[in-house]
């Protein structure tokens, strides 16, 4: 009686060691799926500078859209969680569209070589962006859905595993726009 015992407390307790490390390994999972957005946004925190900067030379009295970006960069590399950054990302967006907007009125700009390259840049960077917040809110289902289901969450439970938030739009309508960024 006390073989059987033992042998069913040793597959219990081996149970919530795979348990545990699943969930580690999950949670692993999702922050390196965060790593890969944060690579992603610095990219593109890097070329508005430059994009600002050749604007600037070509549209000096737009000044107010120029800031804008540059605040709304600001804002999204202090953001200090998900919700933020989402938010902080949304304002980028917009402040972005109105920057491109404004090349429309500057010929000169919209043939500038430099200018160019940075909009292709910042397109292909915006594509990469868009697959990783993909690929961390699909890593977020997968970890959020593990802590929730039994026995798992009962592990979780005792060892501090939390859901997570997902990388959404705010405005669905925004959602559902396309991003143009191309003349």
């Amino acid at each position: 009686m006390g073989w059987i015992i033992g042998g069913l407390v040793l597959v219990i307790v081996i149970a919530l060691i795979a348990i545990y490390n699943r969930l580690v390994t999950l949670r692993q999972r999702l922050k390196n799926a965060w790593a890969q957005i944060e690579v992603q946004l610095k990219r593109r925190y890097d070329l508005i500078p430059n994009l600002v900067s050749t604007v600037k030379g070509y549209a000096a009295h737009e000044k107010e859209t120029l800031e804008r970006v540059t605040e709304a960069r600001n804002a999204a590399i202090n953001a200090k969680n998900v919700q933020e950054q989402a938010g902080a990302e949304n304002m980028l967006t917009g402040a972005l569209r109105q920057l491109f907007a404004l090349a429309e009125n500057y010929p000169d700009l919209k043939a500038n070589t430099n200018f160019l390259q940075l909009q292709e840049e910042l397109t292909n960077t915006e594509s990469k962006i868009a697959f990783s917040r993909q690929f961390y809110n699909d890593t977020v289902l997968k970890y959020n859905s593990a802590i929730q289901r039994f026995p798992a969450m009962l592990v979780a439970g005792m060892f501090g595993f939390s859901q997570e938030a997902y990388f959404n739009l705010d405005d669905e309508a925004e959602a559902r726009q396309a991003v143009k960024v191309e003349f």
